[in-house]
């Protein structure tokens, strides 16, 4: 038996540092997992609530006063909401933006809308849709 064991037996004067340590990192790691786990939910659920509608182009076909757009709108049942579209020109630039609404039972439509363009689109982008 050693000098220090007889002069401080175990467990007579509490923990030790490192157990105090060891049990300060438990909880420390505890809490930081629950505020991790709380973020996580919270975007999740601001995440799929706030996507009551989305959209994909599907085809489009352009002429020199408008594009033509193929959709394919995925909703919740009864929602309502908008997509923005827009065309671009060869060089870039910006020829034409509108919103198109979509409402209904259906959770699931393939709509064709025409955007008007001021010169020749050669894209027809989605920007978002929006529930509303």
């Amino acid at each position: 038996m050693s000098t220090a064991s007889t002069r401080f037996p175990e467990g007579r004067y509490g923990r030790s540092s490192d157990e105090r340590a060891d049990h300060k990192l438990r909880i420390a790691a505890g809490v930081f997992g629950a505020a991790l786990l709380t973020l996580v939910g919270y975007f999740a659920y601001h995440y799929v609530a706030q996507s009551e509608i989305s959209a994909q182009v599907i085809a489009f076909q352009a002429s020199d006063e408008a594009v033509k757009v193929h959709l394919e709108v995925h909703k919740d049942q009864g929602a309502s909401g908008y997509c923005t579209l827009r065309s671009q020109a060869a060089d870039g630039s910006e020829v034409g933006r509108a919103d198109f609404r979509f409402s209904g039972p259906a959770t699931r439509m393939d709509k064709v809308v025409t955007l008007r363009t001021t010169a020749r689109g050669t894209t027809a982008e989605l920007l978002g849709c929006h529930a509303g």
